[in-house]
């Protein structure tokens, strides 16, 4: 591994500079209130979860929230329901589990556990004030990878060791701290089964050339894909998206090796150069150019980095598959397989996660794979073992078939759990499920937030109140697409949706 340079004092902040950027996102150290009771989100490194860290999260919902288990779409795990004043309680068995951050300075993040749980009694924010360093380094764990790397046949690269020196760089530097809770990295190793599609602050993807493979990179946005390689494998038939205005698209090729330095020298370089507003690198490329970033980048570098005029038509050739974290596909290593099911809208409860811990143990590595589709895969299962655990992910209540509607929906919290909700988007989405043309994707949010997907689907209904929405459908401008029209019940969008889609097939 190369040795990174360092800048001169002039041109970077010293470390005591470095102060987060506040957020009211969850986290495990940052439980965040709503109307169902607080939230809390816990970062999976890779999106594992150990089948032991698995029934502490179910143990610890049943005991300190409500109970229900959320997947999300950056395959992370929130508890949502934390009861007040068992805040400390839920943190503390947690972070037993191995479910926080790295140590801070040699001392375990749970080591302030007795000063945190006295502080929650003044609040939550008194407890998270008693932590706020291993709350920082929790933060900035946003990393994603396929749920099959390693796995995949179809694979160049397997990403997971870069994931994990990714994630160690992350939570050890103290000036990423600064960093905001939504800046995300994407390592895309090629395979079959990834979430390309969702927009990134810095995205690398493997790429097959002459000499090797080679890591493609490229700032606020998505890995671009040619026309056979795209992430969305249903509703094709409609328009496809225009690159986001501040996608960079491929700027330069980099080894395996240099990943880790180059991702530091651009975190480095937002925070040298970001306003104090800025959260995300689109918010950077409005006031400096790709090639100004690059510039600045390369003075923590000694390997040279300048952008590449041969990558701009550059695209990810490898078709993504959403479907294949459905069912049970073969793995790289023969007779090998991992099985995945899908709860529905992402929700799970305790006994449920208890289950699959057992599913995992029993005929698998003892893991699961969350999924960015809100999704779970058991890794790692033998052939003679795949119809049993096929079944058993069927008897929980997981669907396991792309034909099943409720693949096919997302749906945020709503106004059951979210004050900005105008609409119970759960319920609905479970009413629509039944009406569903076959093979449609539909995000359902209670407001124009888009909390619960990151991605643009072909159709979102966004709330306008209670039972009603107004419907959109992706065409390329910004936002949820083009609003076809507004006020519609469950049943009306049904309809549309079924006009829509016989429309396109006619045409």
């Amino acid at each position: 591994m190369s040795v990174l340079k360092q800048a001169s004092p002039s041109s970077v902040l010293s470390d005591a500079a470095a102060t987060p950027r506040p957020s009211a996102c969850p986290g495990l150290l940052r439980i965040v209130a709503a109307r169902d009771g607080g939230i809390c989100r816990i970062k999976l490194p890779g999106g594992e979860l150990s089948a032991a860290q698995a029934r502490a999260i179910a143990d610890a919902s049943t005991r300190h929230a409500a109970g229900v288990i959320e997947l999300t779409n950056r395959a992370n795990v929130q508890v949502r329901g934390v009861k007040r004043g068992e805040e400390a309680a839920l943190i503390a068995a947690l972070i037993d589990a191995g479910l926080g951050p790295m140590p801070v300075n040699g001392v375990a993040s749970h080591g302030n556990t007795t000063a945190a749980e006295n502080a929650v009694n003044a609040g939550v924010a008194s407890a998270v004030d008693a932590i706020v360093a291993p709350a920082a380094a929790d933060d900035v764990r946003n990393v994603m990878i396929s749920p099959a790397a390693g796995r995949d046949p179809s694979a160049l690269f397997d990403t997971r060791p870069l994931c994990a020196e990714l994630l160690t760089m992350l939570q050890s530097e103290t000036r990423f701290a600064a960093l905001s809770p939504k800046f995300a990295l994407l390592l895309d190793g090629g395979e079959r089964l990834a979430r390309v599609d969702h927009p990134h602050d810095v995205w690398l993807a493997a790429s097959q050339e002459a000499d090797g493979v080679r890591f493609v990179f490229g700032l606020a946005g998505c890995p671009p894909m040619s026309a056979h390689a795209g992430a969305f494998t249903q509703s094709q038939s409609t328009a496809s998206e225009k690159p986001r205005v501040n996608d960079t698209g491929a700027l330069a090729a980099i080894l395996p090796s240099q990943v880790p330095a180059l991702v530091r020298a651009l975190l480095l370089t937002f925070l040298d150069l970001a306003a104090a507003d800025a959260t995300r690198m689109r918010h950077l490329l409005t006031a400096h150019s790709a090639e100004a970033i690059l510039h600045h980048a390369q003075r923590y570098l000694d390997f040279p980095l300048t952008q590449n005029a041969k990558l701009a038509n550059w695209h990810r050739v490898i078709p993504a598959d959403a479907n294949l974290r459905l069912g049970a596909h073969a793995q790289r290593v023969p007779g090998t397989w991992h099985v995945g099911g899908q709860p529905p809208l992402g929700r799970l409860d305790a006994d449920t996660l208890h289950a699959l811990a057992t599913l995992s143990q029993q005929h698998g590595n003892a893991t699961l794979h969350l999924t960015p589709w809100q999704s779970v895969l058991l890794p790692d299962i033998a052939t003679h073992a795949v119809p049993v655990v096929l079944s058993g992910l069927n008897a929980l209540g997981l669907a396991c078939e792309p034909a099943q509607a409720i693949t096919h929906l997302v749906a945020c919290a709503g106004s059951s759990g979210c004050a900005r909700g105008l609409a119970d988007t759960k319920t609905d989405a479970l009413r629509l499920a039944a009406r569903l043309p076959a093979g449609v994707d539909v995000h359902l949010s209670g407001c124009a937030r888009s909390c619960a997907a990151a991605h643009c689907a072909p159709y979102t209904l966004l709330a306008a109140a209670p039972g009603l929405y107004d419907f959109y459908r992706r065409d390329g401008r910004p936002g949820f697409g083009q609003c076809v029209a507004r006020q519609l019940t469950i049943d009306q969008a049904a309809d549309m949706l079924e006009r829509l889609v016989r429309s396109d097939t006619d045409a």
